[in-house]
Protein backbone atom coordinates (compact mmCIF):
# COMPACT_ATOMS: atom_id res chain seq x y z
CA UNK A 1 0.00 0.00 0.00
CA UNK A 2 2.87 2.19 0.79
CA UNK A 3 4.73 2.07 -2.64
CA UNK A 4 0.91 2.44 -4.50
CA UNK A 5 0.12 5.32 -2.38
CA UNK A 6 3.57 7.10 -3.02
CA UNK A 7 4.07 6.50 -6.83
CA UNK A 8 1.07 5.58 -8.40
CA UNK A 9 -1.28 7.18 -6.70
CA UNK A 10 -2.73 10.75 -7.73
CA UNK A 11 -2.10 13.47 -5.53
CA UNK A 12 -5.93 13.55 -5.03
CA UNK A 13 -5.83 9.71 -4.27
CA UNK A 14 -3.37 10.49 -1.91
CA UNK A 15 -4.95 13.40 0.11
CA UNK A 16 -8.15 11.15 0.38
CA UNK A 17 -6.42 8.47 1.59
CA UNK A 18 -4.56 10.57 3.83
CA UNK A 19 -7.51 12.55 5.10
CA UNK A 20 -9.36 9.14 6.19
CA UNK A 21 -6.02 7.71 7.45
CA UNK A 22 -6.56 4.52 5.04
CA UNK A 23 -5.00 2.33 5.69
CA UNK A 24 -4.54 2.69 9.20
CA UNK A 25 -1.74 0.52 9.56
CA UNK A 26 0.41 3.07 8.29
CA UNK A 27 2.81 6.95 9.70
CA UNK A 28 0.21 9.53 8.21
CA UNK A 29 1.34 12.45 10.62
CA UNK A 30 3.80 15.15 8.77
CA UNK A 31 4.83 18.29 9.74
CA UNK A 32 4.46 20.50 6.22
CA UNK A 33 7.74 21.32 4.64
CA UNK A 34 9.90 20.62 7.95
CA UNK A 35 11.52 23.98 9.29
CA UNK A 36 11.10 25.32 5.51
CA UNK A 37 7.69 27.52 4.63
CA UNK A 38 5.00 25.59 3.59
CA UNK A 39 4.12 28.20 0.60
CA UNK A 40 7.21 29.94 -0.13
CA UNK A 41 6.49 32.63 -2.48
CA UNK A 42 2.88 31.57 -2.36
CA UNK A 43 3.70 27.74 -4.04
CA UNK A 44 1.32 25.55 -1.69
CA UNK A 45 3.74 23.06 -1.60
CA UNK A 46 2.17 21.09 1.67
CA UNK A 47 0.77 18.19 -0.23
CA UNK A 48 3.83 17.13 -1.71
CA UNK A 49 5.22 17.68 1.70
CA UNK A 50 3.15 15.43 3.47
CA UNK A 51 3.59 12.77 0.84
CA UNK A 52 7.01 12.84 0.99
CA UNK A 53 6.86 12.92 5.22
CA UNK A 54 4.53 9.60 4.36
CA UNK A 55 7.38 8.23 2.46
CA UNK A 56 10.04 8.87 4.90
CA UNK A 57 8.24 7.91 7.71
CA UNK A 58 6.30 4.36 6.56
CA UNK A 59 9.70 3.51 4.56
CA UNK A 60 11.88 3.98 7.96
CA UNK A 61 9.04 1.82 9.84
CA UNK A 62 9.49 -0.79 6.90
CA UNK A 63 13.44 -0.87 6.95
CA UNK A 64 14.00 -0.22 3.62
CA UNK A 65 14.71 4.00 3.76
CA UNK A 66 18.43 3.73 2.89
CA UNK A 67 16.94 1.82 -0.32
CA UNK A 68 14.17 3.84 -1.22
CA UNK A 69 14.84 6.83 -0.35
CA UNK A 70 16.39 8.82 -3.74
CA UNK A 71 13.04 7.54 -5.06
CA UNK A 72 10.87 9.06 -2.86
CA UNK A 73 12.68 12.35 -2.89
CA UNK A 74 12.85 12.29 -6.66
CA UNK A 75 8.89 12.00 -6.35
CA UNK A 76 8.45 14.67 -4.10
CA UNK A 77 10.38 17.23 -7.28
CA UNK A 78 7.51 15.37 -9.20
CA UNK A 79 4.96 16.47 -7.03
CA UNK A 80 6.05 19.82 -6.66
CA UNK A 81 6.79 20.12 -10.41
CA UNK A 82 3.29 19.23 -10.82
CA UNK A 83 2.31 21.72 -8.44
CA UNK A 84 3.88 24.47 -10.52
CA UNK A 85 1.88 23.89 -13.60
CA UNK A 86 -0.94 25.21 -11.36
CA UNK A 87 1.32 28.30 -10.07
CA UNK A 88 2.30 31.01 -11.62
CA UNK A 89 4.69 32.28 -12.41
CA UNK A 90 5.57 28.41 -12.96
CA UNK A 91 9.44 28.80 -14.02
CA UNK A 92 9.82 30.50 -10.61
CA UNK A 93 8.07 27.81 -9.22
CA UNK A 94 10.12 25.22 -10.27
CA UNK A 95 13.43 26.82 -9.19
CA UNK A 96 12.11 26.90 -5.61
CA UNK A 97 10.94 23.35 -5.58
CA UNK A 98 14.49 22.39 -6.90
CA UNK A 99 15.61 23.98 -3.98
CA UNK A 100 13.53 22.42 -1.83
CA UNK A 101 14.74 19.38 -3.42
CA UNK A 102 18.04 19.38 -3.18
CA UNK A 103 17.53 20.44 0.39
CA UNK A 104 15.83 16.91 1.39
CA UNK A 105 18.22 15.03 -1.38
CA UNK A 106 21.38 16.33 0.39
CA UNK A 107 19.68 16.62 4.37
CA UNK A 108 16.82 14.63 3.90
CA UNK A 109 16.17 11.92 6.78
CA UNK A 110 18.97 12.64 9.12
CA UNK A 111 18.99 11.89 12.42
CA UNK A 112 19.63 14.92 14.52
CA UNK A 113 22.07 13.99 16.86
CA UNK A 114 20.90 14.16 20.36
CA UNK A 115 22.67 16.51 21.64
CA UNK A 116 22.34 19.39 18.94
CA UNK A 117 18.63 19.07 19.79
CA UNK A 118 18.78 20.15 23.81
CA UNK A 119 18.11 23.24 25.24
CA UNK A 120 21.39 25.43 26.95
Amino acid sequence: ATDRLLFSSTMSQFQAARNARNPSGLDWTSDGCSSSPDNPLGFNFVPSCQRHDFGYRNYKRQNRFEAGKARIDSNFRNDMYDQCTRESPSSACRVVADIYYNAVKNFGGREIPEEMTEED
